[in-house]
């Protein structure tokens, strides 16, 4: 079974109604999930469209934890990214190698000395990448470094410009996930989709709306190359 962790886009999808909807408890608190034979699907943002957990609020320990306990081999995480760089225009798809979050991560550690070193999986990306030319997918990126900033909102042109210089995409969720995947021994891997130009990297106005709207054009493709993974 594939653990896959969807934004809230994939609610408007036909994939989810068509699966087992329940709910687990785990240690970090209950998860909603829905179940197929192959996969085990975690809307990060909640099951409710009208009731949307912003990126800050996300119990990403008790995700992983219920993939964890279905006995998943892997998840995948499908998000929604801001581009960096000029050349790397929305509606790309971005398999990213590395990232930066210097901002505080979830953690399942609480009580004892541990520490992990993060990494994204990189047979699930390399799975990922071909996934996608065998869908006929074109102009996938198969690597790049995310970065991931705390949210709910957008960054700063300053912050941008500062970002740009390190890494091509910024986010607010792959990293929580990437990191509470290592310390569960869940291999984790990202297919991000360019939804927007960052802030400033254009002259154009960025809006919530405009990035949510272009977020639902590549959920179904996004679907597609993560079910040729099984």
């Amino acid at each position: 079974m594939l653990g896959i962790v969807v934004s809230t886009v994939f609610l408007e999808e036909p994939f989810l109604p068509s699966m087992e909807r329940t709910t687990l408890d785990t240690p970090f608190g209950p998860v909603t999930i829905f179940l197929s034979g192959e996969y085990a699907c975690i809307p990060r943002h909640g099951a409710d469209p009208e009731n949307h957990i912003l990126p800050h609020l996300i119990n990403h320990r008790a995700h992983m934890a219920a993939l964890r306990n279905l006995g998943v081999t892997g998840v995948i995480g499908l998000n929604s990214a801001g581009s960096l760089k000029k050349d790397l225009s929305p509606g790309t798809l971005v398999v990213p190698h590395d990232f930066i979050a210097l901002s505080p991560t979830p953690t399942v550690f609480e009580n004892r000395y541990a520490h992990t070193v993060p990494s994204l999986d990189e047979t699930l990306r390399g799975r990922l990448v071909a996934a996608a030319e065998s869908c006929g997918v074109t102009g996938l990126v198969p690597s790049g470094v995310y970065w991931q900033t705390t949210g709910p909102r957008f960054e700063t042109k300053a912050e941008i410009g500062m970002m740009a210089a390190f890494t091509d995409i910024v986010g607010m969720t792959m990293a929580s996930e990437a990191v509470v995947c290592c310390e569960l021994g869940l291999p984790y891997a990202s297919l991000c989709s360019i939804d927007n130009y960052a802030h400033g990297i254009i002259d154009r106005e960025l809006s919530a709306e405009a990035v949510r709207k272009a977020a639902g054009l590549n959920a179904r493709s996004m679907w597609n190359i993560t079910r040729r993974l099984s």
